[in-house]
């Protein structure tokens, strides 16, 4: 069953790319999205079987040279398809009606991108982890390349997307080729069984983390996703950002605590810290934007970097011999990553509605989208609520579930944990706190007040299949605040493939905590808050009576009625916790003066600019960058067009290798 419905949502991938090539223009975006929505569905049904107990694996040798394609897929692996095919079918449902004016290439790309993450938690064996992998950045690539035409801002996305994407593979080749050389095969059952030496263990970690890491997203390895996830079309960026980055952490998980066993403490540790500095990094970041879809990729740092957390808590649990709060840790992590895929794909959903009914981004540029776009409004309310981690959304669960893992190590933990875990606990409900106020600016002045532009005059809500796909998004994230227990059973076979052991949570209703005290009903905490918010003006209106009701116009400090320039915009919102963080961001501001021509001592006009640029890219990548280039312009005198000179180049470059060869030998 398992691999039927695997080989099912592949195969249905490639015949929708063929059939996206072929179909006429007008029924393309519609084959294109039903066909990938369907891949999906399949690719759900596939995963769940695989939690459920249904694994599987196939070897076909014909298919790749040498190796063969080896594909197998358990309670891991099932868990992280299972989520790919659920944002592949709201984003592709999404997409009917948002990418009718995409080419072909465009539709084509589409299902195989959707299809080769399908198969990277399916890999069984290096090559074909690694050959999947890099159809599943090649496709993305492509993708986030599609508007290049109309926006040159997008060239220089996919520059960095493209650079830092490859570079990530390296590093995962460079460990995963030292991990078979040493182990004598590649195939996943043999890595497991190889003794490796101490040194090449922690170089195969270091290397295959910084490459998966990347692909997540985690600092300082993020900056491509801020520039990528913008300038791609919006259901490609709910597909990179809810389902795609996710394959970052199952690289991490696979490898580390699968693969490796464990390893050493400090592994996990490190882990935990990049995760950590992730979290707090992206959220700020998120928090002084201004550009929507630039918002949510930093908030995709933060939660990656939340996940992190789990995972690398959960591995120095399991290594500091505390079971119980491994299975937590790692719980809370997984369950953070299917609740984030709700969300962000929700909220990039809603995104991506505005941006096609208002031609802008810019928080700033926004506003009145409550009245002309309420269906958007509202599915974009219920996805800020989800990711500000506030009850009753999804998130609060996972989050909550991770700090009890971490506050109940505090005794048993030892030296490192006592000082780590304090941090972490510090560092999520900082993060929390910062994703409310970051939300809450997002929808308050995108969504409410006076409209501040043309384009958000005049929007208009968008099309009943682009309502279908965030529709179906808003209630997965409901299923999953109110029902967490429904994953669970997949959680639990996920988490036991690398930390063997009794659930470390169960229930139905009322999550508990196994091993530990704690219980947690999110249906009861929504029923709670749904009573009060009915109960408070029931009461207002029965203290006031039946006093005749008055309408006045609002105070307005007698300055007649108010307009869109007097309201707040993102950017002054968000000015005063800038002004807190101003050493971490370190904002960039200009004053320019231009005097009268008649004296000196009058001013025409004041322009005053302020940026906020990425702190991380701004120090660490321009001098890197700065420096390849000087040092390519000085190796371009090395070309002045001689051909006895580049021939000499080569009967050099020919002595030195024989020269090399007669020392080795």
């Amino acid at each position: 069953m398992t691999g039927t419905l695997l080989a099912g949502a592949v195969g249905l991938c490639v015949v929708t790319a063929v059939a996206a090539l072929l179909v006429p223009d007008r029924a393309r975006a519609l084959v294109t999205g039903l066909g990938t929505a369907g891949a999906g569905g399949f690719g759900v049904a596939a995963g769940v079987a695989a939690a459920l107990g249904g694994q599987w694996s196939v070897w076909l040798p014909e298919l790749l040279p040498l190796a063969g394609v080896r594909l197998s897929l358990d309670g891991l692996g099932g868990l992280f398809v299972a989520v790919t095919g659920g944002v592949a079918v709201c984003a592709s449902l999404y997409a009917i009606g948002y990418a009718r004016e995409h080419g072909r290439v465009v539709h084509g790309v589409l299902p195989l991108f959707v299809g080769s993450m399908l198969l990277v938690p399916a890999a069984a064996s290096v090559s074909t982890l690694l050959l999947a992998w890099e159809l599943m950045a090649l496709t993305s690539l492509l993708l986030v390349l599609a508007e290049h035409a109309h926006r040159p801002q997008v060239g220089r996305a996919g520059m960095w997307y493209a650079v830092m994407t490859h570079l990530g593979f390296a590093a995962i080749l460079a460990g995963l080729a030292l991990f078979a050389a040493h182990a004598g095969g590649e195939t996943f059952e043999q890595l497991r069984t190889a003794e490796l030496p101490a040194a090449a263990r922690n170089a195969v970690f270091l290397a295959t983390l910084i490459g998966f890491a990347s692909k997540a997203g985690i600092v300082p390895l993020h900056v491509w996703l801020p520039r990528a996830h913008p300038e791609a079309p919006s259901h490609v960026s709910a597909l990179m950002s809810a389902a795609m980055v996710n394959m970052g952490v199952y690289g991490i998980v696979r490898v580390g605590l699968d693969l490796l066993g464990g390893g050493a403490a400090w592994w996990w540790l490190v882990t935990l810290g990049a995760g950590a500095l992730s979290a707090l990094y992206g959220i700020l970041q998120a928090a002084v934007s201004s550009d929507l879809k630039r918002l949510l990729g930093y908030s995709t740092t933060e939660n990656m970097g939340l996940v992190l957390v789990g995972v690398g808590a959960a591995g120095f649990f399991a290594r500091s011999g505390i079971p119980v709060l491994a299975g937590l840790a790692l719980t809370a992590a997984l369950l953070h990553v299917v609740n984030h895929a709700g969300f962000k794909t929700l909220l990039f959903l809603a995104a991506g509605s505005v941006l096609r009914a208002t031609g802008v981004r810019d928080l700033d540029a926004l506003g009145g989208l409550r009245a002309r776009m309420p269906a958007t409004s509202v599915l974009f309310a219920i996805g800020a609520l989800c990711a500000s981690a506030l009850p009753p959304g999804n998130a609060f669960v996972s989050e909550w579930l991770l700090l009890q893992s971490l506050v109940h190590a505090l005794p048993a933990s030892g030296v490192a944990g006592a000082v780590t875990m304090p941090l972490a606990v510090a560092v999520i409900a900082l993060s929390a706190g910062l994703a409310v106020a970051t939300f809450v600016k997002a929808f308050g002045i995108g969504f409410l007040a006076r409209p501040r532009s043309p384009g958000a005059e005049r929007a208009a809500e968008s099309p009943a299949t682009m309502l279908a796909g965030m529709g179906a998004t808003a209630a997965c994230c409901a299923v999953l605040a109110l029902a967490p227990a429904v994953v669970l059973p997949a959680l639990s076979a996920a988490v036991t493939v690398v930390l063997p052991g009794q659930p470390a949570v169960s229930g139905r209703v009322a999550l508990h905590l196994n091993g530990v005290m704690g219980t947690i009903s999110p249906a009861l905490i929504t029923i709670a808050l749904v009573a009060a918010v009915a109960l408070v003006p029931a009461a207002l209106r029965l203290v006031a009576g039946r006093r005749a009701r008055r309408r006045a116009r609002l105070w307005d400090c007698g300055a007649g009625p108010m307009t869109a320039r007097m309201e707040y915009t993102a950017t002054s919102f968000a000015e005063p916790l800038q002004r807190v963080f101003d050493n971490v961001l370190a904002p960039e501001r200009d004053v320019h003066v231009t005097p009268a021509k008649e004296s000196a001592y009058l001013v025409a006009r004041v322009r005053f600019q302020a940026r906020i640029p990425d702190r991380v890219e701004h120090r660490l990548y321009q001098p890197v960058l700065a420096a390849m280039e000087a040092l390519g312009g000085s190796t371009r005198k090395l070309a002045n067009g001689s051909v006895h000179r580049y021939l000499a180049y080569g009967f050099y470059a020919l002595i030195g290798a024989l020269i090399v060869l007669a020392v080795i030998r």
